[in-house]
């Protein structure tokens, strides 16, 4: 399970920016909730101050991000005036470190070379898949050649890699999505986030699924894709830091989402469900269960434990027939780890 301790990020997005193509699946309007541009300094320093005014006391660690588009490919004198602005915090104090995402065709070491120049900590791509005919399909632009280059030219310096999946695009399926998480684990990247493929309003994918050229997965296919994923990277010990899209204004309304496994606790679900099969599987190795337990798990995972609206207790009421199942907080278990216990 991931560290209760997260970085603070401040976001500035800079939607389809630097962009060579629209993807398949992309609204990027939509997923930010801002509109097309690049942000003058006044914006930027409007945008970080406001951020830095809603930092907890807990979370040290500041960073400036750069989302939303593709920021290698920007024109040089915009990605260094972006950099600059941003570095200015760092010097000040203010701010650690600076992040961005970019696509991987758009990584050279000529632009790594400008980026070496600023306080760049964190350089997260856009996989999506490692799977070329999926690539293809969502119109991506480049290739899993592209990526594997692109990681191994970030590799050489001094950046920590993130990168980024997608599971549910065209002509994927859960065997493609697996293996690109297999794929992208041999690369050893410092974390991933996981995203499923959701239906955008104004997005390409949105023709293709009114005229029933595309059927995106289920919220309970998402899931269980997700969760397995996220099992092949925690094998690996490489740090899942999100797993599906961040809710903004637009997303919580509904009004832009037309299909797909979109939920606002998506992450929650995937835990919710991990610790469910862990304990049926510890229950079904038993050959005697009382009629009442108790769980015992760390006080940051009751909730996920319980899942939502304690749908994980029912299930297991009804599968083993157990007439009381208590959850009781522990904070000498790890966050992952649970401990069953038949009632005194």
């Amino acid at each position: 399970m991931p560290d209760t301790g997260k970085n603070f990020i401040i976001p500035v997005f800079i939607p389809h920016a630097g962009c060579p193509n629209k993807c398949i699946f992309c609204n990027q309007n939509t997923v930010t909730g801002e509109k097309n541009y690049i942000p003058s300094q006044e914006e930027l320093h409007n945008i970080i101050g406001t951020f830095l005014n809603y930092k907890g006391e807990k979370r040290n660690r500041v960073q400036i991000g750069f989302y939303g588009g593709n920021f290698l490919g920007l024109e040089i004198g915009i990605i260094k005036n972006l950099l600059s602005a941003a570095t200015n915090y760092v010097k000040n104090g203010l701010v650690e470190s600076i992040r961005f995402s970019t696509r991987p065709d758009t990584i050279d070491d000529d632009k790594l070379d400008i980026v070496e120049n600023y306080p760049v900590s964190e350089i997260e791509i856009g996989v999506q898949s490692m799977d070329d005919t999926v690539l293809a399909a969502a119109k991506r632009g480049h290739t899993s050649s592209d990526t594997i280059n692109a990681v191994s030219l970030i590799k050489k310096r001094r950046f920590k890699t993130g990168l980024q999946m997608m599971i549910g695009l065209p002509d994927d399926d859960e065997i493609r999505s697996l293996y690109t998480a297999h794929r992208i684990s041999e690369l050893s990247p410092d974390f991933v986030r996981i995203y499923p493929t959701i239906v955008l309003a104004g997005s390409p994918l949105a023709v293709l699924y009114k005229k029933g050229k595309y059927v995106p997965l289920s919220l309970e296919e998402g899931v269980s894709i997700t969760k397995k994923a996220y099992l092949i990277f925690r094998e690996k010990n490489i740090k899942v830091i999100r797993m599906g899209l961040q809710a903004t204004e637009d997303l919580r309304e509904g009004t832009s989402i037309l299909a797909g496994p979109y939920h606002p606790a998506f992450g929650h679900l995937v835990y919710s469900e991990i610790f469910l099969d862990n304990i049926i599987c510890v229950l079904q190795s038993k050959s005697f269960l009382p009629e009442e337990i108790t769980i015992m798990v760390h006080p940051a995972s009751v909730s996920k434990l319980r899942g939502l609206k304690n749908c994980n207790i029912v299930k297991i009421k009804s599968l083993f027939d157990i007439k009381s199942v208590r959850v009781l907080p522990d904070p000498s278990l790890p966050p992952s780890r649970f401990s069953i216990a038949a009632n005194a």
